[in-house]
């Protein structure tokens, strides 16, 4: 079926962020005492900062506050900007505005963040809303659940128009789960096409061109 509103998620579906989040994550860890080679810290792409120090390391509340600081030491003048635009995202972002749709970025990642990245990349005049986490983590204590449902409540308070979350992880496709929503799992990012069948993504897409064809309700060519 054919989407009015699409979310998507920011890393690993509009940008590949994979060296500033792990080098980031590799210099919090440092400080830390714990040495971590770059390629085991992409499992760190996509989830809420702050579960990742908890559940992986199983930092205390303190801990994990000042893990978070010393991430942002170095994310916030360096990390941010070691990313990279997935190849064919701004023409089909521009495709898809151009047949009407209305588009929004919900991510874990911090509105402020967000917004940077998007404004550095040339991305920002596509997207209607950006729902990103507070500076606190308040809106990712429940995963992405209530960032998609803010994004949901601005574009759509009455619940009339068809809405879809696109995104690589099994937190987009799970929140999507959570508000009553499609979700669309794109492979191109850091989660397996086994984690998105688990978490119970409505479809799975290998490529931005399908994914395009999805949204307008084309056959994929």
């Amino acid at each position: 079926m054919p989407y009015d509103i699409c979310l998507f998620d920011l890393d690993g579906t509009l940008t590949d962020p994979k060296l500033g989040i792990t080098k980031s994550f590799q210099y919090t860890l440092s400080s830390f005492g714990i040495n971590e080679e770059l390629d085991s810290l992409t499992k760190f792409i996509g989830p809420p900062l702050r579960e990742s120090f908890r559940d992986t390391y199983g930092f205390s509340d303190s801990d994990t506050e000042l893990a978070v600081a010393k991430y942002r030491e170095y994310f916030s003048e360096t990390g941010l900007y070691e990313n990279a635009v997935y190849p064919g995202i701004p023409e089909t972002l521009r495709k898809l505005k151009l047949n009407g749709k209305m588009l929004a970025v919900a991510t874990s990642k911090t509105t402020v963040y967000t917004n940077r990245i998007l404004e550095h990349f040339k991305l920002d005049g596509f997207f209607a809303y950006v729902s990103g986490d507070q500076m606190d983590g308040s809106l990712t204590k429940n995963g992405k659940r209530d960032i998609v449902r803010i994004a949901i409540e601005t574009l759509d308070p009455k619940r009339q128009i068809s809405v879809v979350m696109i995104g690589d992880r099994e937190h987009d496709i799970i929140a999507a789960n959570e508000n009553g929503i499609d979700s669309i799992g794109n492979t191109w990012g850091y989660g397996s096409r086994r984690e998105l069948e688990i978490a119970g993504a409505t479809r799975i897409v290998d490529t931005i061109d399908e994914l395009y064809s999805l949204i307008i309700g084309e056959k994929p060519k």
